[in-house]
């Protein structure tokens, strides 16, 4: 039985790869939303002060692949000098049983978050929106940054964050790699940086229920994608501009349980549940935003790892073929590569 291919951090790297992700993100969630996967609710098993251990599994008939996630939150960690996040994904071939590839798993989870973001970019926006702003700096506010400048023609980023340091940390970044492409802009405040952008992404670690954007600072016919939070309450959104936008979710169930913004405009009488709809819907074209507000709110979901898994595993066999064929790593023989934060 060969080996599973390992795909580590920099083997996901790269625009080629992010606009495979995004297409097979989008095949995937027409499947979703036609109840043609499965993706159950994670396992997390809390131990010790506030580490957590997550297992998310999920099959993909249509793609004959499964995947299992594994993740770590250790929170002492970064004292040590070590990630706060450690995790692997392993790819299975439904028809075989066999374990294909194993994939760095806190980098799957950024790619895939900052893809799916892309996704519905893609189609809540004009093919010449050129104008982002991103609150937060982390490593998901850079993965958005990879991800919406690989669908749409970015000239212009704005960046805020609680913290400047950080923020002009990550300036330096995208400036490192779109040298001369694009600007980008520290801003003091949020709201500077919302203010007349056509995209607005949010990925901060917030767990307060007072939002970090304002309604009335998002531009009409703006579309926002938020991605953070930490808890299913935490709001990084008013949820007052959902009762005049189109509100587009992964899946209508986990978003109930897990969206805050989501939770507080139902429980204030903004929206209802039937105005929530799903991507896969967007993406298949059912549903018509043009002209309108968009917001996306994410949670998250295991078949997004497998779905970007198989689109990853893909594109690495095939370079490695050009390069003459793969390397199988035993995970017995090399450790599995650290995830980051």
């Amino acid at each position: 039985m060969s080996a599973p291919v390992m795909v580590r951090a920099a083997d996901m790297a790269g625009t080629r790869r992010m606009l495979r992700v995004v297409d097979v993100l989008g095949e995937m969630f027409v499947d979703l939303a036609a109840g043609r996967t499965r993706s159950p609710a994670r396992t997390v098993l809390e131990h010790g002060d506030r580490r957590v251990l997550l297992v998310s599994p999920a099959v993909w008939e249509q793609r004959a692949v499964g995947s299992v996630k594994v993740t770590t939150l250790t929170p002492d960690n970064p004292v040590r000098g070590l990630p706060l996040i450690h995790g692997i994904v392993a790819l299975t071939d439904l028809e075989t049983g066999q374990i294909t590839a194993l994939l760095d798993g806190a980098e799957l989870t950024a790619v895939r978050t900052g893809a799916v973001a892309a996704l519905a970019t893609r189609w809540c926006t004009p093919d010449d929106a050129d104008d982002l702003a991103v609150i937060g700096a982390g490593v998901q506010a850079h993965a958005l940054v990879r991800a919406v400048t690989a669908v749409r023609p970015i000239r212009h980023i704005r960046l805020h964050s609680r913290t400047r340091a950080r923020a002009e940390k990550l300036a330096g970044l995208i400036r490192g790699t779109e040298p001369g492409t694009v600007r980008v802009t520290v801003c003091d405040t949020a709201r500077d940086a919302v203010t007349d952008a056509a995209i607005i992404c949010t990925a901060t670690s917030t767990d307060a229920r007072t939002p970090v954007v304002r309604a009335d600072w998002v531009t009409p016919g703006a579309h926002v994608n938020v991605i953070g939070g930490t808890h299913p309450d935490a709001v990084e959104l008013a949820p007052a501009l959902l009762a005049d936008a189109v509100t587009v979710v992964e899946d209508r169930t986990a978003a109930l349980d897990g969206a805050g913004e989501i939770r507080a405009a139902l429980a204030d009488g903004l929206i209802k549940a039937a105005d929530l709809y799903e991507l896969g819907s967007l993406v298949s074209g059912a549903v018509d935003v043009t002209g309108r507000t968009t917001v996306l709110r994410t949670v998250g979901m295991a078949i997004e790892d497998t779905a970007a898994a198989v689109a990853l595993f893909e594109e690495h066999r095939t370079a490695e073929q050009g390069t003459g064929g793969p390397t199988a790593v035993s995970p017995t023989e090399e450790e599995v590569p650290d995830g980051h934060a």
